[in-house]
């Protein structure tokens, strides 16, 4: 059974990463060292944005047996992050395939992120992240939905 916490980041603790639950403690312990480290990375990096953007409780648990980090309802799209034995050099950052998310990595950061298909970034493991990029991305991610509903600017 999973263990879900949800966490309401940017309000009382703003920074703050919160204590992995058992299950997602077990899964980050069945990684490679390294793969641990970048996995950490990332969730870091998801609780850093959230402290920072306006979107409430994001919600930590294994969906499909892999790290999510679920927005509230409206705000964003589920994001997910792992590494797998049958690619040991790498790590990858899933998103809904039915986003445009992937889309808009290839369009802006062509060359400094690779895609897999429409629902993977792919790191590889033996070199540094490009953090900035990275961090975009997952921005994109946690405001997917409130960015879809701002109008767009008339030309």
């Amino acid at each position: 059974m999973n263990q879900t916490q949800s966490f309401g980041i940017g309000r009382s603790d703003p920074g703050t990463i919160p204590k992995l639950a058992a299950d997602l403690s077990t899964k980050f312990a069945c990684y490679p060292d390294d793969a641990r480290s970048a996995l950490m990375t990332i969730r870091g990096w998801i609780f850093e944005l959230a402290a920072n953007i306006p979107i409430g409780m994001i919600t930590e648990t294994l969906k499909w047996g892999e790290p999510a980090w679920i927005t509230p309802s409206g705000s964003g799209t589920t994001i997910r992050a792992d590494w797998k034995p049958k690619a040991p050099d790498r790590i990858a950052i899933y998103v809904n395939c039915q986003t445009d998310l992937i889309d808009r990595v290839r369009s802006h950061f062509d060359g400094v992120l690779e895609c897999e298909g429409n629902r993977a970034i792919l790191l590889a493991l033996d070199r540094p992240f490009p953090e900035e990029a990275i961090k975009t991305v997952l921005g994109w991610a946690l405001t997917y939905h409130q960015d879809r509903r701002k109008p767009t600017p008339k030309r």
